[in-house]
């Protein structure tokens, strides 16, 4: 009797068991290590302005050096992860990520602090693809990983609110070095465990590595980030018009040389993978509205309710405190038949709500805002977990940490890019508020008004009216922002379904 091939049923993908939930809660100590010290000099700058006295220009590098570095090498990580193996490279990150902790916390100079955090930058590129594309890999069952990667979503989010407290209270207690020291138990953790339990996945073909993309993407990325993070303090600068412009330039020849190179970093099949590049777009939305609210709500709580920087930072973990259920309901209700894209929609919906109640804040307003940035941070997780599971479950299992390393870098584009326009917004909107008699620096920013306000009866009271102004005008404009890609979500990803096993996944996949 013949068995016909077409009825013969297809396997169910294995269940990951102990070992690798094991191994998912060694992945998350190198991704809470590398999210907290995107904040981690928060708190710490002040002590190590006192005792290195670095110029305004090497203080710029210290705290930005390090994001830079990690924006510019994360195509580069994610891509070499795919040819030499994730788990050998977040163990050669890992190392790195130690050594420069190490010597970034015995500095004794600006340079070498600042030398330290660019490593540092460069061990988070190995670090958070690898850990991405490590869950891909050991999770194949539909709904272990869409729970996994919504854990995750919820530490990456929730590690850059713990990085300014953890600095708050380390530098209030030890000297500023002790920031750069916590990292060191945990990579030394990382390395023991992460050779044992941790699997090694690559692309079992992986063609030649092209160096010339290297420098490519990184002249991409970086002048264009540059230009972001600048425009909100320093307005639209044509020097920051021009870094945009640049950048913009050579991602063009970026993606020419992906088209075109006969082993590219970044495979074009990738993209016509259904789904994929509907995710990436909405990943970088969703980072759009974190960066672009924490722009203002911190300076909010800080000069607008006059907190100290501890207290500012302690009551903003509150709004975190929701994150850890947001990303497991959501997950539920996808596997228990809701189509992905209305638990997409509902996100972006909250979310885009979060920014409503911000429009309806005024100078003392501090539960409001927690409200409404809790709504922000819940939706914001539901939308990254689903939709990052969506991008890793239909981008072919071999390039999972280039997949990772897309969505991270439209992450950094997007909230480079929130920062840059609804901190615009509110700046023309305190601009427009703030009276033309008063002192040159109180026009420019609120802490420029609340430096000269004891010369100035009644400065402060109207500085921090016409930031909270700017603070509603930038959040309506974020609201219509979300709500728009809440619509886009529905329409894009009604259709999209993730295969059912990693079997029938290569069905769907589209030949380099």
């Amino acid at each position: 009797m013949t068995t016909n091939p077409a009825s013969t049923p297809t396997p169910s993908p294995a269940r990951a068991g102990r070992r690798e939930w094991t191994a998912l809660g060694v992945l998350m100590l190198p991704l809470l290590l590398v999210s907290m010290d995107v904040s981690v000099l928060y708190f710490a700058i002040p002590a190590i302005s006192a005792d290195l006295e670095p110029s305004g220009t090497q203080q710029l590098w210290i705290f930005d050096i390090y994001a830079f570095v990690l924006a510019g090498l994360l195509m580069t990580m994610g891509s070499l992860g795919d040819r030499i193996g994730h788990r050998r490279l977040l163990l050669i990150g890992a190392a790195a990520f130690g050594t420069a902790s190490l010597a970034a916390a015995y500095a004794d100079s600006a340079e070498t602090l600042i030398a330290a955090r660019a490593v540092l930058g460069i061990g988070g590129a190995t670090l958070m693809p690898s850990t991405m594309a490590m869950t891909r890999t050991m999770f194949t069952d539909p709904a272990q990983r869409a729970k996994a990667i919504g854990l995750w979503s919820g530490v990456m989010t929730a590690g850059i609110a713990l990085g300014s407290v953890m600095s708050g209270v380390l530098v209030e207690y030890f000297w500023w070095g002790s920031v750069f020291l916590v990292n060191l138990p945990a990579m030394a953790l990382l390395l023991v465990l992460g050779s044992l339990l941790l699997p090694e996945s690559k692309n079992p073909e992986p063609g030649r590595f092209d160096w010339l993309s290297v420098p490519l993407s990184m002249a991409a990325v970086l002048p264009v980030i540059h230009g972001l993070k600048e425009i909100p303090s320093e307005g639209w600068n044509v020097r920051y018009v021009v870094s945009i412009t640049v950048g913009l330039l050579f991602a063009a020849l970026f993606v020419h040389r992906q088209r075109t190179a006969a082993a590219p970093m970044i495979s074009p099949a990738l993209f016509r993978g259904r789904g994929f590049v509907p995710s990436v777009a909405l990943n970088l939305v969703s980072a759009f509205g974190v960066m672009g609210s924490a722009y203002f709500t911190t300076q909010y709580l800080q000069s607008v309710l006059d907190k100290s920087a501890l207290e500012a930072a302690l009551w903003a973990l509150l709004p975190s405190v929701p994150i850890g259920a947001a990303a497991p309901i959501a997950a539920q209700l996808v596997q228990r038949g809701v189509n992905r894209a209305y638990v997409v929609t509902a996100g972006f919906a909250t979310a885009a709500s979060g920014f409503g109640l911000l429009a309806l804040a005024d100078t003392d307003s501090m539960v409001l805002v927690l409200v409404a940035c809790a709504a922000l941070a819940v939706g914001s997780v539901v939308v990254m977990a689903q939709i990052t599971d969506l991008a890793l479950s239909t981008a072919p299992v071999e390039r999972a940490g280039t997949a990772s390393s897309l969505m991270e870098t439209g992450s950094e584009f997007g909230g480079a890019l929130g920062m840059a326009v609804l901190g615009s917004i509110g700046t023309a909107v305190y601009r427009h508020e703030i009276p033309a008699s008063a002192p040159e620096t109180a026009q420019e920013t609120l802490g420029g008004a609340l430096a000269v306000a004891d010369r100035v009866p009644g400065l402060a009271t109207v500085a921090r009216e016409a930031f909270t102004s700017g603070m509603q005008g930038a959040a309506l404009a974020g609201a219509v922002t979300l709500a728009g890609a809440a619509a886009l979500a529905a329409v894009t990803l009604r259709r999209v379904h993730v295969p059912a096993s990693a079997d029938a996944q290569e069905s769907d996949k589209v030949p380099a």
